[in-house]
This record gives structure tokens, sequence and C-alpha cells, in this order.
């Protein structure tokens, strides 16, 4: 009997646990839960942000393209090349490119590479053939591009090859690469 009184007095000493103690843990399981989703989304979020804004970088690179369009022209006074001349306009989908020659800050520059000579910003003159009358080379307009002033800078002579390279603010350059025909006797001489 005294078995059976300490077995039931055992009993009475334990204790359980109650539902607002099983509700007080399942509500820190769910916030422990929530911070942790938080915490993963945000990141999530912030690197796929991240990835956008790298494919957007990459799309405004190629975006400011131009083409070349027409003929690339030299002026020869007989001997060496003076001026050489070239059309450009935006490629399909092309942001706007700023051709103005006077600009200090965003300004289109234009290399000129031969096999023993470069000069990193040839002086040019803008001319809009058509099109708004500012130098900002927008859809749809055609601008003429003067490189002057060549024959103190370089010598250019008959069977020289050169390379252009012009270099819009934002977006991808533009290559033009051209072979001086065995004579340049004549005033205008058409490079294609």
């Amino acid at each position: 009997m005294t078995r059976i009184k300490n077995f039931i007095r055992r009993l009475g000493e334990q204790h359980g646990i109650t539902g607002l103690e099983t509700a007080i843990i399942l509500i820190a399981f769910v916030v422990v839960a929530a911070v942790f989703a938080f915490v993963v989304l945000s990141t999530g979020l912030f690197s796929s942000e991240r990835s956008k804004e790298t494919v957007y970088a990459g799309l405004n690179k190629t975006r400011g393209s131009m083409e070349l369009t027409g003929a690339v022209s030299a002026t020869s006074d007989g001997t060496e090349v003076t001026e050489l001349r070239f059309d450009v306009t935006l490629a399909a989908g092309g942001s706007s490119v700023n051709w103005d020659e006077t600009a200090t800050v965003n300004q289109t520059i234009v290399s000129y590479i031969d096999d023993s000579l470069e000069i990193d910003d040839l002086t040019y003159v803008t001319t809009v053939i058509s099109g708004d009358a500012d130098k900002l080379l927008e859809p749809g307009e055609l601008f003429e591009i003067a490189l002057t002033g060549l024959a103190a800078q370089t010598e250019i002579n008959e069977n020289d090859k050169f390379t252009l390279q012009v270099q819009p603010p934002s977006g991808s350059y533009m290559v033009i690469e051209r072979t001086m025909p065995p004579s340049i006797a004549e005033t205008i001489v058409n490079l294609n």
C-alpha cells in the first residue's frame, strides 16, 4: 500500500507542458522562420537586382553604336592628305551620341592609328546633313564628320593603311580601316 501511495504521490508531482507553453514555443519557431525567410528573400532580391543592373549596363554599352553611311573620302593637296570625311548615323536601337566638337565632357573622340603613329584626339568638324540643328546624333539623323588638320598631325601618303577609331561617350567603338590608293593626285579621293 505504501508503494501505491508513493506512486500516486509521484504522479501528482510530475508537471506536463500546458497549451500556453506550447503556443509560445510555436510562435517562437514561426518568428524565427519568418526572419530567416526575410533574410533569404532579401538576399535573392539584391542579387537579382545586381544581375539586372549588369544586363542594363551591357545593353547601354552596345546601344550607343553608330554605323558608317556612305563613302569615306580624303581631300588631297596632290602630295598628302589634308582632310578625311565620312558620314555616320545611329545603328538600329542605338542611343544618342554627342558630336559637339566644342564639348569638354561627354565628347566623341576620333583616334588615328597607322604603323608608326597614334593620335588619340583628332580635330573634327560636324555638319548636320539631316536632322535638327544640334550636334547630338539622334535616331534618323545623318552627320558628316570632317577630320581637319591632318597634314599637320600625320603624313598619309599613297598605299598607306590607317585606322580611325570613333569612341562615343558611351557605347561601342566604331572602327574604320582604309588603305590609300596608289595615287592621291586628285583633289577628292574615294577610299572605299
